[in-house]
């Protein structure tokens, strides 16, 4: 019998703790919340906002240890060394019409594997909206996940339900190595019981409901701005409203939640004083961003007071920093020189973490070995520790040091602060 895509694989076992420990490098703060949602010893299809290409699939990926499948575009594996590389990491592909009516016929051989992945109740994930977009909204999702759902239905349903688990993934920020990541599970979907209770329905009304159904889940699980038309004017207002505050990933995505209802609630009653609002706040962030001041700067009623600690911190970690960059150099130049390269800035944490992945290692493995071998046992011991976590110090420091400029260039930014003092925020909010 040939082998699935789901079965076991003993290199596959090997790397994925690897690869899931890189993942987790690559974030500053990880959460995982809402597993307790999950069913079990069924066939479950994770529906997910698709926000920060690759990187999506890995976070999800190191969520847990739980064997998973992903489904991505069909235009991907068109090089067929590639095709067998993603294949090996368990990803079918799917094609869209625009891919060709050619390829669109290969859809058939993937919805029948993904079916039989299910069958086998390994998780299997989907990104709906087809393509990636670093905000916080969802595009129009295609059919391809509920198709997969209603066929499982058909031909296992009665035996073992089917559910589609929304799911969420919020990052702090879309464009930074060792930014934030968290991942939100929501209440899920039982596509079995769905179906029996709208028998009298054909099934292109029940995919259409079941896609509404699923979009408005996900869309409850992140900080979720509908508006695009004023997104950037609400985005930044929400930063300013709730980058300063404590506690955990989850609860900042209430907040954040909370300030954009409140937010709508005040465009819908006041409709023209909040386009005027929008107006001064999309002013203040591009002036903002020119000076170059962070919105974390502007949270903060004592920002010079505020730098003083980071100074410190800055001050005594200098000799380790200088070390690092120098160990690193090849990981941060060959980054630099990739992600300027980049036409799609979105992929610019994919570029990070995969050099990272690829060169730390070696420059790992050098180094401990020349340590070894130059130096006295206990200081090489002590050089390979400090090595082992050189890169990350390296970028938590540039972004630490970031942060204090930030706060100090605030700190005498008169008329920026009177812009942003006059937006009255608070009070508003």
């Amino acid at each position: 019998m040939a082998k699935k895509i789901q079965d076991s694989d003993l290199l596959y076992s090997l790397l994925l703790p690897y690869v899931n420990w890189h993942t987790r490098r690559a974030y500053r703060r990880f959460e995982v919340h809402g597993k307790e949602n999950l069913p079990h010893d069924c066939a479950t299809i994770f529906g997910v906002n698709h926000s920060n290409t690759l990187m999506d699939a890995l976070v999800l990926l190191s969520s847990d240890n739980i064997r998973k499948v992903f489904i991505a575009r069909g235009d991907i594996f068109k090089n067929p060394i590639v095709a067998k590389l993603l294949t090996f990491f368990r990803i079918l592909p799917i094609f869209r019409i625009r891919n060709g009516v050619a390829a669109v016929r290969q859809n058939d051989e993937s919805l029948n594997k993904a079916v039989d992945v299910l069958h086998d109740h390994v998780d299997l994930y989907l990104f709906p909206e087809g393509t990636h977009r670093t905000k916080h909204s969802l595009m129009r999702m295609g059919k391809g996940l509920f198709h997969i759902a209603v066929d499982a239905n058909k031909q296992f349903g009665d035996q073992s339900p089917v559910y589609i688990i929304p799911t969420a993934i919020e990052y702090g920020d879309y464009f930074r190595f060792r930014s934030t990541a968290l991942i939100n599970f929501g209440e899920p979907i039982n596509v079995t019981e769905f179906l029996k209770q709208a028998n009298e329905e054909n099934e292109a009304v029940a995919i259409n409901k079941l896609k509404d159904m699923l979009g408005v889940e996900i869309s409850k699980l992140f900080t979720y701005i509908p508006d695009d038309e004023d997104y950037d004017a609400i985005w930044e207002i929400v930063k300013m409203k709730n980058e300063k505050r404590v506690g955990g990933l989850y609860q900042k995505m209430l907040r954040n939640r909370k300030t954009v209802e409140n937010v709508l609630r005040y465009k819908e009653e006041h409709p023209d004083e909040a386009q005027r609002l929008f107006v001064r706040v999309n002013r203040f962030a591009q002036e903002r961003v020119r000076q170059r001041v962070s919105v974390t700067s502007t949270a903060k009623k004592y920002p010079l007071l505020n730098s003083l600690w980071k100074i410190l911190l800055l001050l005594l970690g200098l000799p380790y920093f200088a070390a690092s960059a120098a160990a690193n150099f090849p990981v941060w130049l060959s980054t630099l020189i990739i992600r300027g390269r980049l036409k799609d800035p979105a992929f610019g944490n994919t570029v990070s973490f995969g050099v990272e992945f690829v060169l730390f290692p070696i420059i790992f493995i050098v180094g401990t070995v020349l340590m070894f071998c130059k130096l006295p046992w206990l200081w090489a011991l002590g050089g390979t520790v400090l090595l082992h976590f050189s890169y990350v110090f390296f970028v938590d420091y540039c972004e630490l040091l970031r942060r204090c400029v930030s706060d100090v260039r605030w700190s005498f930014k008169r008329k920026l602060k009177r812009q942003f003092k006059e937006l009255n925020l608070n009070k508003l909010f």
